[in-house]
């Protein structure tokens, strides 16, 4: 599966989770699904790369010398940034599913006529 197709796929999965969330909240985080659904993209390409060429070089004369690809470097940059992501979506989620209306949405839903 190419990335795009990985994008698409993933950002559907989410708007799946988010279908019954409350519409401001699910408009509020559109953004970080989005987000969610690039890193994972882009995770899974930089994972096919490094089965390839592995995560850390190691200098052929002194195998002692080790240095972490940019691909690794960057692989762990983005599985962070994920975690953290999908953390803060799980929090909204979560909250919206257990909690229904709190004070906050209460408050934008007046801000926005609907409430």
């Amino acid at each position: 599966m190419n990335r795009e197709e990985l994008y698409k796929q993933e950002l559907a999965k989410l708007e799946e989770l988010f279908k019954d969330v409350d519409p401001i909240k699910a408009r509020l985080t559109e953004g970080l699904r989005q987000e969610a659904a690039f890193l994972l993209a882009e995770n899974a390409m930089l994972k096919q790369h490094m089965r390839e060429t592995g995560m850390v070089k190691v200098h052929p004369e002194y195998p002692e010398v080790q240095k972490p690809t940019e691909a690794a470097k960057q692989y762990l940059k983005n599985v962070g940034r994920y975690t953290e992501v999908i953390k803060a979506l799980n929090s909204i989620l979560s909250k919206d599913l257990t909690e229904g209306d709190d004070e906050f949405a209460k408050f934008l839903k007046e801000m926005h006529g609907s409430g």
